[in-house]
């Protein structure tokens, strides 16, 4: 068995690790890299393999950064089936949508410069219709169900309370008279946060592919979370400014809304209004709705007392355009959450070369931010950036909250390995971590396990 990585690499982007066995090649997650504007088109478009060689993709869950890159993928021959669990299935009907009209108008965008340049026209890295077409070679099946995506394999989904239907990926393998054990984590979730359910563990492995996201940095508790939204609406609300809070338009989202909901309830913030302005946040709302399977006992619990988590009075959801423009007059204080989570495309956009340059505002980051993306710059202090070609200053003030990550931290992480056979674990891959998060958290593995540990580089490749 042969193991290569392609992708989230030292990065948190691009998620793809190609497994080749029983003469079978295997891709678990297929994820739009993300960064330098040029460097990511062509890492993206240019794949590191053929396409139609391609037997079977196993994806872990829905994020783009994990599967955004399926459409390009069908696009180039790939005719197999794409696995996955029912909610990442239609997680990912509305999210690839999404992700090929970004990448067309993207296009248009930087067309615009290019005809300015005298340069050729680019094509989008895929379209709306080439989304649709991945769709169609989706499998869903739920977890705890085994099946056989390849023959000699045996993959079983189970969940890893990241996302809704994220998860982690266990190939039972036998190539001739052996058999071992992979464990593909995906991406870890939290302990004791809403709506979801606590990442589930796993007792024996050969071999782990792990994320290590946060593996140097320890998170608030979701208390300590909840009062750093407080904080931060009760003192805008005061200067008469808004919050503007970029976040992913699926998990992130839902679990901000559900935390203002209770916020809200417990009279602990000003009475103000509060948008979801992202046409994908709403119909992934949507879609949370449809898959109780996925919750927690307390969420479960109010769904049964005929209360929606996802909804109250102060809360408006903004899926038409005008409607999204409109806020760009509002002379109260209120609080905007839009996507994208990382500031690198749609209404986001908008809101924040409306919004950053008044000191009255703050912008308020709730999850992680990638290397060279406008949230990243943001958070760094940069006192100018960049917003649809133009200049803008930064006189919003600028904070974060790390306790609605939706990544288990060092602790979590460390704790999540301890469950397994340490004689039986051989090799551990950290992946999906920048490269000092990954030593960190190499170094916190190593006193408590007597498995090899690998940071493999992009393109390294592992006999198993």
């Amino acid at each position: 068995m042969k193991l290569t990585f392609w992708g989230a690499a030292q990065t948190v982007t691009g998620s793809m690790h190609l497994i080749e066995v029983n003469s079978q090649r295997i891709l678990l997650d297929c994820g739009l890299y993300q960064g330098k504007r040029e460097l990511s088109y062509e890492r993206n478009l240019n794949l590191p393999f053929d396409p139609a060689s391609i037997d079977v993709v196993i994806l872990s869950h829905a994020h783009i950064d994990h599967s955004g890159n399926l459409p390009n993928l069908v696009k180039q021959g790939f005719r197999g089936s794409i696995w996955s669990t029912p909610a990442t299935r239609d997680l990912c009907v509305a999210m690839l949508q999404d992700s090929g009209y970004i990448q067309e108008q993207d296009a248009i965008y930087v067309n615009r410069k290019r005809e300015r340049d005298g340069l050729p026209p680019i094509r989008p890295l895929y379209t709306k219709q080439d989304a649709v077409e991945a769709v169609k070679q989706f499998v869903s099946i739920n977890y705890h169900r085994s099946f056989t995506p390849a023959a000699g394999v045996t993959a079983t989904f189970l969940d890893a309370g990241h996302i809704l239907g994220s998860a982690i990926v266990v190939l039972d393998v036998v190539e001739g008279e052996q058999q071992r054990r992979l464990i593909f984590s995906g991406d870890l979730g939290r302990h004791g946060m809403a709506i979801l359910r606590d990442p589930e563990t796993v007792e024996s492995a050969d071999f782990l592919i792990m994320e290590s996201t946060y593996g140097n940095r320890r998170h608030e508790s979701r208390d300590e979370a909840r009062q750093v939204l407080r904080q931060a609406i009760v003192e805008t609300h005061k200067r008469r400014g808004k919050v503007i809070i970029p976040a992913f338009a699926v998990g992130r989202t839902q679990e901000l809304v559900y935390a203002l909901n209770q916020l809200s309830e417990a009279q602990k913030i000003p009475s103000l209004a509060i948008y979801v302005d992202s046409p994908l946040a709403v119909d992934v709302t949507e879609i949370f709705r449809t898959h109780p399977e996925c919750y927690d006992e307390e969420t479960l619990a109010l769904l049964q007392r005929a209360r929606s988590p996802f909804g109250f009075q102060q809360l408006t959801y903004v899926r038409d355009v005008e409607d999204s423009k409109r806020l760009n007059f509002l002379r109260d204080s209120a609080v905007i959450i839009s996507a994208s989570g990382m500031c690198e495309s749609g209404r986001i956009l908008h809101h924040l070369k409306n919004n950053i340059e008044d000191s009255d505002n703050t912008v308020l980051f709730s999850g992680f931010q990638a290397e060279n993306t406008l949230g990243r710059r943001i958070l760094d202090g940069n006192r100018r950036v960049r917003i649809f070609g133009e200049e803008y200053d930064v006189r919003a003030r600028v904070t974060r909250i790390e306790g609605y990550s939706a990544h288990a931290d060092s602790e979590e992480l460390a704790a999540w390995v301890s469950h397994f056979d340490r004689q039986r674990l051989k090799q551990i891959f950290l992946v999906h971590g920048e490269i000092d998060s990954a030593r960190a958290l190499s170094g916190l593995l190593y006193k408590n396990s007597p498995a090899a540990i690998e940071i493999p580089e992009r393109g390294q490749s592992f006999d198993l």
